[in-house]
């Protein structure tokens, strides 16, 4: 699979709130190719956008994701944390971002993110709306959600995210069938590219926030990193 070069990280990165529509928006308006977001169940088993299982963070509602009905996310505003400009945005499901990343030309990476304790019930529930749209993959620290991904849809492309040395990792990999590991950028060294080139897997690190050291890893031979600072690129460099 070829990556984008630069990946919006949460949608907009740093310039939007997280998870959003529009943050979807400001990323094809900077002239973004790729961008990144998290995907978990609503307690109706909908896959929405929001990367932490409570919800204070991020929105104006309290408690568990998992405890939550799509209703109820629906109507929180996922916009006023960041800045209130944003003040409304609502937060979306997950079929309605690749939705609009279809209809901006947006390629979209999903990362498989489950409460705990829903991880087979997150992926196959998220491979089966990813099946819906193409220019996509899907990626998550949780073997368990991409073994329930692969055995749901295998035609959707994933990739395994790493933050730390997992023993076995060939055996993992050809397992899954993944096409591509997300590396830490601590994890994301020469001696550990040099291990990863054999396996024939194409290498995106997170969150890179700097363009110095975006060309070191790119020069490493890594194929994409995700950033939360898009506007330090053009648009010809996407």
């Amino acid at each position: 699979m070829r990556y984008p070069r630069i990946i919006a990280h949460r949608c907009g990165g740093a310039l939007a709130p997280e998870n959003s529509l529009a943050g979807l928006h400001l990323a094809a308006r900077l002239g973004c190719r790729g961008v990144e977001f998290d995907a978990m169940l609503s307690a109706d088993g909908v896959p929405v956008l929001i990367h932490d299982e409570t919800l204070e963070r991020t929105t104006c509602l309290a408690g568990r994701v998992a405890t939550t009905s799509l209703a109820e996310l629906a109507g929180a505003d996922a916009g006023l944390r960041h800045h209130p400009a944003f003040a409304g945005e609502p937060l979306p499901s997950l079929r309605q971002a690749l939705s609009t990343c279809q209809q901006l030309g947006l390629w979209a990476n999903v990362e498989i993110k489950p409460s705990a304790g829903f991880e087979a019930e997150t992926g196959c529930a998220v491979a089966s709306i990813a099946a819906d749209f193409g220019n996509l993959m899907l990626s998550s620290f949780s073997v368990e959600a991409l073994s329930a991904a692969a055995r749901t849809m295998p035609a959707v492309p994933r990739a395994l995210l790493l933050d730390a040395d997992r023993p076995g990792l060939a055996r993992v990999v050809r397992d899954l069938d993944v096409v591509g590991l997300h590396l830490s950028t601590d994890m994301a060294t020469e001696l550990s590219m040099n291990e990863i080139r054999p396996m024939g897997l194409a290498v995106a690190v997170y969150t890179v926030n700097r363009r110095q050291e975006a060309d070191y890893l790119f020069a490493l031979g890594v194929a994409a990193v995700f950033t939360d600072r898009p506007d330090l690129w053009s648009v010809g460099e996407m």
